[in-house]
């Protein structure tokens, strides 16, 4: 039709948890959206409305595709005439350091498509000056254009909670940042259509600091107590009670609790991204992060020490004991065990010899080394102890109590006489 407005096109670069649901909350805000991912796999399960977010309900995948303005895709062609490009790719260590080698890559493909007037925005998380220092000089030696003057650029860190039902992608506010004035405004522009606020900061370095500091105040806050549930354990001081007592204090106090160890991308990765940086530039280690990285990394081998014990206790050695362990995502209701210490856990049970069960309802068998069972009453007394390492709320945890002999709890949900928790 005459004067018919066209529908910007997005380009979402990486279609993990994150490029997912925001390539499905840009259709609903009517954007013409291309998906783009190099695992052919990925493109051919979302092409056939198959998802593998679970955060992504199938039906709005196929919602999505039944506009016609949603295309996955391993084609980086379908990229040729974008407005705007957000880059969503993995940034993970790489023995011991930053690899941005998937931003590199991202930002390459996006450089051969860069046309005058569009906006690129990264979204992945990173240290501080990134996006000024790395991603502009690729964008423009790939397209001849220059950032800020001929096209913007931007930085927006990711906040989506996975399994989180209140603060979703839209409800969280949103950071944004451009390397100049005009570049923030296409940002702040584009996220003002996806989600509920933006909140705008001077610089992409104020932007990219400000998700390292996010996590790593998490990091360092659960390390602490982590190796205070150790202090604690061994002076006999139920540590649990005492958080409780101290989570009624009305200020100067913020409730966190300890664990099995962190996983998933954010904690175990993020901060050390600002610790590199900090020693790389001001020649310094940042002590809070080494030391939080240390305990926390150190929790897997102490569940399985404290395990052990408590076989021992029982007269049963670790090697030949039938150990089901509960839960293997690093989050709770969620499927992701990216750097899961479940993982550890059961690795570190295994070189043992025990023989190791998982239950997780989140997650494909084919996805766990170990055999997958359901906690049935039968299996919980089967097993010669039971570790709860992740707690979904689909478990049953009074049939755990009732059926099972032993249970180390590292999550504080059950109570009882075979129970002890970390």
């Amino acid at each position: 039709m005459v004067g018919e407005t066209v529908p910007e096109k997005v380009v979402v670069v990486g279609q993990g948890y994150v490029g997912l649901a925001l390539a499905m909350r840009a259709v609903e805000a009517g954007f013409d959206v291309v998906g783009v991912d190099q695992d052919d796999d990925k493109i051919k399960r979302l092409a056939a409305g198959d998802s593998y977010v679970e955060d992504v309900a199938e039906a709005v995948l196929t919602a999505a595709l039944s506009t016609g303005r949603y295309e996955p895709t391993s084609d980086a062609a379908r990229c040729a005439g974008f407005d705007i490009a957000i880059i969503d790719v993995p940034t993970p260590l790489l023995e011991g350091n930053p690899n941005l080698s998937h931003v590199e890559a991202a930002a390459r493909m996006i450089s051969r498509h860069l046309k005058r007037g569009a906006t690129v925005i990264l979204e992945s998380t990173t240290y501080p000056g990134t996006t000024e220092e790395l991603v502009a000089p690729i964008l423009e030696e790939g397209s001849g254009l220059v950032a800020g003057a001929d096209f913007h650029l931007g930085y927006s860190p990711e906040r989506i909670d996975p399994g989180n039902p209140t603060w979703t992608l839209v409800a969280i506010p949103k950071v944004v940042a451009g390397i100049d004035s005009p570049s923030l405004e296409a940002v702040r522009s584009f996220f003002d259509r996806i989600v509920d606020r933006t909140v705008p900061v001077s610089s992409t370095r104020v932007a990219e600091l400000t998700k390292l500091l996010e996590n790593t105040f998490r990091h360092v806050n659960i390390a602490l107590v982590n190796e205070l549930a150790m202090f604690a354990g061994d002076l006999g001081i139920d540590v649990w009670e005492s958080i409780e007592a101290a989570s009624t204090k009305p200020f100067g106090y913020m409730r966190f609790t300890p664990g099995p160890g962190v996983g998933g991308h954010c904690l175990p990765i993020d901060p050390s991204y600002l610790s590199w940086k900090v020693r790389r530039s001001l020649g310094v280690p940042f002590r809070f992060v080494e030391l939080a990285n240390d305990v926390n990394a150190h929790m897997p081998d102490y569940v399985v020490r404290r395990l052990v014990h408590a076989l021992n206790r029982m007269g049963k050695p670790a090697n030949g004991s039938r150990i089901l362990v509960l839960g293997m995502a690093y989050k709770r209701n969620t499927a992701d065990a990216r750097t899961s210490p479940g993982v550890s856990i059961v690795e570190g049970l295994v070189e043992l010899g025990a023989q190791v069960l998982v239950a997780d309802p989140h997650m494909r068998a084919e996805d766990v080394n170990v055999p997958v069972v359901e906690a049935t009453p039968e299996e919980l007394a089967a097993a010669d102890a039971v570790v709860l390492v992740t707690d979904h709320d689909a478990f049953d945890y009074e049939s755990v109590v009732d059926h099972a002999p032993f249970v180390l709890d590292t999550r504080n949900r059950m109570t009882g006489p075979n129970v002890e928790r970390l």
